[in-house]
């Protein structure tokens, strides 16, 4: 069985269009042994495809139009992927089929990982986003939808970034798969992991302290506060929270105010100032600081490119 992924040496970039009509088209690009992507753009036409015993592989879907069914034959299941949503599928016993709508518009971005490539940036920690991914494809699961994110401003900055590499650029290949890392790191970044290890009640303060942070971290509630509503102490709300969720409660207020602000660059409503406001910090040059920090962009540049 050929492998879905090319396995030669002498090309590390390829294009192929595997179908182009009057603006319409889907495109792969082979970046590196182990790594494609689709970019797929329609209209009238309609994807009806059927995949069968093909590599370990994980897929991160962006739907920016459109919607996807997937059919699982082994399983028996449908997966309907929906208009703006980011999905990571995993696959290791394939037998499933793949339909768009015809005369909808469809646009489409999906990065195939092989479990190859994964295992280059293994932690041997189980709990790592890439060892979770990589152990899941070992076990010949046919196929499993296990993450839904909405679609978010930097992820279709970086996406831009790897689409609209030139075809004569020097070094194309290694600077699309830096691109690539970019949003791997990105979306994995998102997985909420917890070590297997934890004591149930350690998991269980932290997690109510997470439920009420995600209702509340615009305004969240002191520390005082929040162990008296978790049941518990300052320092073991602290100590447990840091332990299960690898960062401190602040730390973990601020991911979620950045998160939800990346959410509201990509409607491009609203300036800086007043998502930085409807995030929870008063001035934006702060915000603007703390987002690059994080994300390696500065929010107006985010702004600029979805405009």
């Amino acid at each position: 069985m050929e492998s879905f992924f090319f396995n030669i040496t002498s090309t590390s970039y390829k294009v192929s269009e595997l179908f182009k009509d009057k603006g319409e088209y889907i495109k792969r690009v082979d970046i590196s042994n182990g790594i494609f992507f689709l970019d797929i753009k329609l209209s009238s036409a309609n994807i009806d495809s059927a995949f069968k015993n093909l590599d370990r592989t994980a897929v991160i879907c962006v739907i920016k139009n459109g919607s996807v069914n997937l059919h699982d034959n082994i399983k028996k299941q449908d997966f309907s992927l929906k208009q703006n949503s980011i999905n990571i599928i995993v696959s290791s016993k394939q037998d499933f089929k793949i339909s768009t709508k015809k005369d909808e518009k469809t646009e489409i971005f999906a990065l195939c990982i092989a479990d190859f490539f994964l295992k280059r940036y293994l932690s041997t920690k189980p709990n790592e986003p890439i060892d979770f991914l990589y152990n899941l494809l070992q076990k010949n699961i046919s196929c499993e939808l296990i993450n839904i994110q909405p679609i978010d401003a930097l992820s279709l900055y970086v996406i831009d970034k790897i689409v609209n590499i030139k075809p004569d650029s020097i070094m194309k290949s290694i600077i699309c798969e830096h691109h690539i890392l970019e949003f791997i790191v990105h979306r994995f970044a998102l997985f909420d992991m917890v070590e297997e290890e934890i004591e149930e009640d350690e998991f269980c303060i932290s997690k109510s302290a997470k439920d009420i942070l995600l209702k509340s971290f615009t305004n969240p509630p002191s520390i005082e506060l929040l162990a008296h509503m978790c049941a518990t102490n300052e320092t073991k709300l602290k100590k447990v929270f840091k332990k299960v969720y690898k960062t401190t409660i602040y730390g973990y207020i601020q991911k979620l105010r950045l998160e939800k602000a990346n959410l509201l660059l990509k409607e491009r409503s609203l300036h800086i100032g007043e998502i930085a406001k409807e995030v929870g910090y008063k001035h934006q040059g702060h915000f603007s600081k703390l987002f690059f920090e994080t994300y390696g962009v500065y929010p107006k540049d985010l702004l600029k490119k979805n405009s």
